[in-house]
């Protein structure tokens, strides 16, 4: 499943660097999944819902229902 995570979190990445930010993966234990935001988007008033209604919800739907995504600054 990490690996499943991974790749979707790399095409996610893709699409914050088209706007000036980035993410970094601080870790993965098993469906719980802990990201900074970086760049522009480490300083956005949007970074709660890029990674709850973005970024968690595409791994929701595409790796497993029960992943967590928390932001850790």
């Amino acid at each position: 499943m990490e690996e499943k995570i991974r790749a979707k979190l790399e095409q996610a990445r893709e699409m914050l660097q088209g706007d000036g930010g980035d993410l970094e993966i601080v870790a993965i234990n098993g469906t719980q999944v802990q990201l900074r935001l970086t760049g522009a988007c480490g300083c956005c008033p949007h970074a709660t819902m890029t990674i709850k209604q973005g970024i968690e919800r595409i791994l929701k739907e595409e790796v497993d229902q029960n992943i967590i995504v928390e932001q850790v600054k």
